[in-house]
């Protein structure tokens, strides 16, 4: 027995599948204290303070005369010459530019880290102080840049810019990751390699060694007040910044707007910075330390993982009152395998809710009301969609329950309202819109509805030439005005789910979100979606729950259809989207595909798959794994997005030699199917097709 349990351990480590492990010295309390922390300030004729975190295996050395730092690990370089930069009215003041640097270190006051120490210096009336906040145990620090005097107000700074950030123990060229800033308009995760690259990536960044796995992570800590860039050039070097906004990626044509606080202090967003042996666990710590930064608005959802349908992904503007019962009829009489542990499913209409209602939501509600108790009545959650920051009317016009008007409300760059996805973006700290989102949100809880699919929330993140709230100067404030007004009318009574949202700034205010943007049933549909899953898994650490939106079998190939439903099972949860109203081909495939109980036990702890490989540039990963939280099997999705098949060495997926296989069962859940590796020497995935394994130790 003892062979057989070492056998299936080495496996796990092979598969990088140590989703509990860290770096060395995770076992340090939150919160604990150096016991010996020196407190004073260094004298400005020393030339270099020491800065050590994860148990010394980490150093910051700050060059007081040169005002730049290096940051090692193990005794490599991983972060060359850098500085911290700020914009201020008339010019730029970097680091560099001044030699009178002093340090101090006191213990720090935030849970998770000991020692905060400071650099600091004076320049043109302003004080600068440059802070890192590091732990003894953890293999990571933050780093802010403070600004403080008269007139501060910058929409742009930068407390690390260095000439060359690389990965820990590198072998060959690393990669970095660029991240979207949201999940509109079908944007992709993007790999490249460091010898070419020449991007943005949105508040967070992974710079990677392929072969090793190992990684040095940046990214920002706090989204409440800047949106953070981190610009990657293979000729400039890296650079992480507070003030990013481009009409792109952000969808603003105007400059970030200003921060301060009473024009006296600026601070630059915090930045993690962090070194690991395998750069999934560095993204995983990375959002466990931005859920701890801004905590969770809401409660947490701890029922069974989401499972149901949602009507945009076929029936879409089609709906009616008749077809939505006709779905939860056919969930209720011909599907009954397919529910979630707590034996239920959510039934969400989409958008065109509102065929089902005259006159308003102040009008003839009836079919609503009617829809809600028809599917409570069948052991089913109503859901229901709505855009609270989207205008899709365009017009000026009074707002719904106020006195208000729409045009006084548009959010407007270069005093034009933004037209973004066919909507005009609101101000969230209108007080129209808010008394929209009040009569929207209280009359949803009023007819029955315990789900709310919101979407197009990136409209509220805009910049603007000004908000209705003097005070917010920025997206991202008027943001958090916005999500948290709409999180305090919700009120912890419905599961609320964000489509189109910030990836990082949207974890505080929703249970769960859709990780892409709408996928249908086609195989490249699937491969879009693994992209996000497959370099966006570790949001779940942010939310509940992520999810690969509605799952669409329609007319396609059997093949297609096991890969569409794979990405959701990988992805973590489950939303249905064929037209169940109708009989139809789709209905037979679900009848065989969401019965299965094998393959609805994959996602019974709403956890998604870490990638095995990486691919290059915007392709999505074709290995997926997952070790069950039960620890005595592992799952595997190996998909093949082209036409034509594809061959796998066995060994080279497992880990597992033929002589050690003996010691495993490796069954193929859609087929059902054992696999003898002892004589299989490679697997055959069929094109537009996937194969899912689960990996037991015999016992």
């Amino acid at each position: 027995m003892l062979r057989f349990r070492i056998a299936f351990r080495i496996v796990i480590v092979l598969l990088t599948l140590v989703l509990f492990a860290c770096s060395a010295g995770r076992k340090t309390k939150r919160g604990e204290q150096s016991p010996v922390i020196k407190k004073g300030i260094n004298s400005v004729n020393e030339k270099m303070v020491t800065i050590p975190f994860g148990g010394n295996d980490g150093q910051i050395l700050y060059d007081l005369q040169k005002g730049s730092y290096l940051v090692t690990w193990r005794n490599d370089t991983i972060i060359y010459d850098a500085y911290a930069a700020y914009a201020g009215k008339d010019s730029l003041f970097s680091t560099g530019n001044f030699i009178r640097h002093y340090s101090s270190v006191v213990p720090a006051d935030r849970p998770g880290v000991n020692s905060l120490h400071t650099i600091e210096w004076e320049a043109n009336g302003l004080r600068f102080q440059q802070v890192f906040n590091t732990s003894r145990f953890k293999p990571f620090f933050f780093t802010q840049l403070k600004v403080s005097g008269k007139g501060v107000a910058s929409a742009y700074i930068s407390p690390l810019t260095s000439r060359k950030v690389t990965a820990p123990g590198i072998q060959v060229v690393p990669y970095a990751l660029a991240v979207p800033f949201d999940n509109d308009m079908w944007v992709r995760y993007d790999v490249q390699s460091l010898r070419a690259a020449n991007f943005t990536s949105s508040e967070v960044t992974a710079v990677f060694d392929k072969m090793t796995g190992t990684g040095c992570i940046l990214g920002s800590l706090e989204h409440t007040l800047w949106k953070t860039g981190i610009q990657v050039s293979a000729e400039n070097g890296i650079k992480v910044y507070g003030g990013f906004v481009d009409s792109v990626t952000t969808h603003d044509k105007i400059p970030h707007g200003k921060v301060s606080v009473n024009d006296t202090l600026c601070a630059s967003p915090q930045i993690f910075v962090g070194m690991y042996t395998n750069w999934r666990i560095g993204m995983e710590e990375y959002a466990v330390e931005n859920k701890l930064m801004e905590p969770s608005a809401i409660e947490p959802r701890k029922k069974a993982t989401p499972m149901g349908w949602n009507s945009w992904g076929m029936m879409q503007t089609k709906l009616t009152l008749e077809k939505a019962k006709q779905v939860v009829d056919y969930f209720h009489d011909s599907l009954k395998g397919f529910r979630n542990e707590n034996n239920t499913l959510y039934i969400d209409l989409d958008s065109y809710w509102d065929n089902l209602v005259k006159g308003g939501l102040n009008g003839d509600v009836s079919q609503l009301k009617e829809f809600a108790v028809y599917c409570k009545s069948k052991g089913m959650i109503p859901g229901i969609y709505w855009a609270p920051f989207a205008d899709w009317g365009k017009y000026d016009r009074p707002f719904e329950n106020s006195n208000h008007r729409y045009g006084d409300a548009w959010i407007k760059q270069k005093g034009k309202p933004v037209d973004l996805d066919g909507a005009l973006a609101l101000d969230p700290t209108h007080p129209g819109t808010q008394a929209r989102m009040a009569l929207h949100i209280n009359k949803f809880k009023e007819l029955g509805f315990e789900m709310i699919k919101i979407d197009f929330l990136g409209h509220a993140a805009l910049e603007s030439d000004r908000f209705y709230d003097p005070k917010v100067t920025t997206g991202m404030q008027a943001y958090k005005v916005g999500m948290e007004y709409l999180s305090k009318l919700i009120d912890n009574k419905m599961l609320t789910y964000a489509a189109i949202s910030p990836t990082m700034a949207t974890g505080r205010y929703v249970n769960m979100r859709r990780i892409a943007c709408d996928a249908f049933s086609a195989i490249d549909n699937t491969e879009y979606t693994m992209n996000s899953t497959g370099y966006g898994w570790w949001q779940q650490k942010l939310y509940d729950y992520i999810d690969a939106d509605h799952v669409v079998f329609n007319k396609e190939r059997p093949g297609v259809n096991r890969a569409r439903l794979a990405s959701a099972l990988v992805t973590g949860t489950l939303i249905t989207g064929d037209d169940f109203s109708v009989a139809g081909e789709w209905g037979e495939a679900a009848k065989t595909l969401l019965q299965n109980k094998d393959l609805l036990q994959v996602i019974k702890q709403g956890r998604p798959f870490w990638p095995q490989e990486v691919a290059d540039g915007k392709k999505a990963p074709e290995v997926f794994v997952k070790l069950s939280m039960e620890g005595d099997r592992y799952y595997m999705a190996v998909f093949n997005y082209d036409q034509q098949a594809k061959t796998y060495p066995a060994e080279t997926l497992f880990g597992t030699k033929a002589e050690h296989a003996k010691l495993f069962i490796f069954t193929e859940l859609f087929s059902g199917k054992q696999l003898d590796l002892q004589t299989q020497s490679s697997i055959v995935v069929p094109g537009s097709d996937v194969m899912l394994f689960k990996v037991t130790m015999l016992k």
